[in-house]
């Protein structure tokens, strides 16, 4: 209602404020004059107009109208900047505020009146949750529209409302209250992921420690380790292989045709033989370590603090281990670095030194690389493949190459995070490892996924900063085709498992799943302890018991 209409009304009618209730069935406006009622303002000037929303929904004419705006004709209020009321009324003229009420009633305002605070975090929040809980109407409202049959077997029930909500005269169509009466995850598979920053102390934990994570690639880009790793490579023999593979793949893809490409490049053909010579030859996995004075075997007795030096080479725990001859009983400290220099005298560790100085020599040869953190206490590596246009899983503790679903479908492990930290930023890869999460997947409760996007983000803006507009450019782009395999991996396992329950009573043909090796490095007890020895069930929720 607009220019004279409104004023008329309001000449008319000395009750005030005016309501104007527009009907979601029909283009039509309906007054309705609310009962004045005096309260104590904040400013010096008496009394001021307050909306008593005492208005059942059923008392509206149609049920399923909704409070649109209300109009004031003045202002006696130096305080207004609440909910209902104007910013800066003006005397005289006539106010309209705009109401959005996600549940489509006036039963959740407050009658007495607008309170003398606010919070704009919580107001952000709120007005988020309204664009989600629209949009749910919208794709609710479409459903509706569509001819379908009340007997089908296919058609999945609206949620019910709590009895106390439910008006006398049932509206034509159901409004979802996002507060009591929570959608499905069916209704919200399809809406985006606000990345919103951590607002609980667990969340605010999780980003401290990813973005402490997010550290440890950053050493790879100094050049003096770098030349340090140079100098452990046999350069020579790296690149002879790297070669011949090459060569041979190149063959491999012109006996198929003239138009067709080798399935790696030169580049990850390197990565390729760097991954043999480090696994047999360079690097050593530890279980118990030898005995320094006879050689023998040790036992472990627990942690004991890092020494000076231990720290200075990035320690942060140590591992105490007795000789088992009782002749000898001689102690060994087993220093779990995190200094690539320092690994690269000592050349043994588990998985996070393995994967540590792997990561560090990849990029010593030219590769773009990533250390992927498993919150289930593994780690590994990735490299970029220019030739694929994409990530390439590496575990040098494995000797495995582009092979993502060894953990979960090889070792049995179950896995909730995975987060690939590069000098680039950080990414989200965990629907590269666990394809089914039903089966192989664990519970995400460190913090909500819209958390875990605002810290990836975060990440992401601190490590390119510094980089030019094309790199930025360069990198957004890879950004978008990852998520789109990423989202891939879920389809197409979602599709394995529809296959699954229609060739139930029948035979699957020979060589349709692959057979995914077990874990060959560590003892087996610890692969046991650890979860990791192939033939856990699918419920085993035991955590491991030791560091990576």
């Amino acid at each position: 209602m607009k220019g004279h209409k409104s004023k008329e009304l309001l000449s008319q009618h000395s009750l005030a404020p005016l309501v104007i209730i527009e009907s979601r069935e029909a283009p039509s406006l309906f007054p309705l004059f609310l009962k004045r009622q005096k309260q104590k303002c904040l400013a010096s000037r008496g009394d001021f107009i307050s909306a008593v929303l005492a208005t059942e929904p059923h008392q509206l004419d149609p049920p399923n109208s909704l409070i649109k705006s209300i109009a004031f004709p003045s202002s006696n209020c130096a305080n207004p900047s609440t909910r209902g009321y104007s910013t800066k009324p003006e005397s005289g003229q006539i106010q309209r505020i705009e109401f959005s009420n996600s549940s489509g009633t006036m039963a959740d305002q407050d009658p007495r009146g607008p309170p003398q605070n606010f919070n704009p975090h919580e107001l952000t929040q709120q007005f988020e949750q309204l664009l989600r809980t629209r949009r749910l109407n919208a794709f609710n409202e479409r459903s509706r529209s569509r001819p379908t049959s009340q007997s089908s077997p296919y058609a999945s029930p609206m949620p019910s409302r709590h009895p106390s909500q439910q008006a006398p005269h049932p509206p034509p169509r159901q409004i979802h209250d996002s507060r009591n009466n929570l959608p499905s995850y069916s209704s919200l598979r399809n809406l985006p992921k606000v990345p919103s920053p951590p607002q609980d102390h667990g969340s605010a934990r999780f980003r401290n420690q990813l973005l402490s994570l997010s550290l440890g690639p950053t050493k790879y880009e100094n050049p003096g380790l770098l030349d340090e790793a140079l100098a452990v490579i046999p350069l020579d023999r790296i690149y002879v292989e790297a070669e011949d593979e090459s060569q041979l793949l190149q063959a491999q893809a012109a006996s198929i045709g003239p138009n067709e490409k080798p399935e790696w490049g030169y580049q990850d053909c390197v990565i390729r033989a760097l991954l043999k010579w480090f696994k047999r030859t360079f690097f050593t996995f530890v279980n118990n370590p030898p005995c320094p004075v006879c050689a023998s075997p040790t036992v472990a007795l627990g942690m004991t603090p890092p020494t000076p030096d231990e720290s200075a080479r990035g320690a942060g725990r140590v591992e105490l281990y007795r000789c088992s001859a009782n002749e000898c009983r001689a102690l060994e400290r087993f220093p779990r670095y995190g200094d690539v220099w320092a690994l690269l005298q000592t050349r043994r560790g588990r998985c996070g030194e393995w994967a540590n100085c792997f990561s560090m020599l990849c990029r010593a040869v030219g590769g773009r690389v990533r250390w992927v953190w498993n919150a289930e206490d593994h780690v590994w590596t990735e490299v970029y493949s220019e030739q694929q246009k994409r990530w390439i899983h590496v575990d040098s503790c494995e000797e495995a190459w582009d092979n993502p679903r060894l953990y979960a479908e090889g070792w049995g492990k179950r896995m909730s995070y995975c987060i690939a930290f590069s000098a680039e930023g950080a990414t989200d890869v965990t629907r590269r490892y666990v394809r089914d999460a039903s089966k192989h997947g664990l519970d995400r409760n460190r913090c909500p996924e819209e958390v875990l996007v605002w810290v990836t983000d975060e990440i992401k803006k601190l490590r390119r900063e510094n980089t030019s507009k094309e790199d930025r450019r360069r990198l957004v782009v890879e950004d978008h085709r990852e998520e789109k395999e990423l989202r891939g991996y879920v389809v197409r396992a979602l599709a394995a498992g529809l296959d699954r329950i229609t060739l139930s009573d029948q035979s699957s043909p020979a060589g349709e799943e692959q057979k995914l090796p077990e874990r060959i490095s560590g003892s087996q007890a610890w692969r046991e302890a650890r979860g990791e020895a192939g033939n856990r069930s699918p419920h085993d929720e035991r955590p491991p018991r030791e560091g990576h």
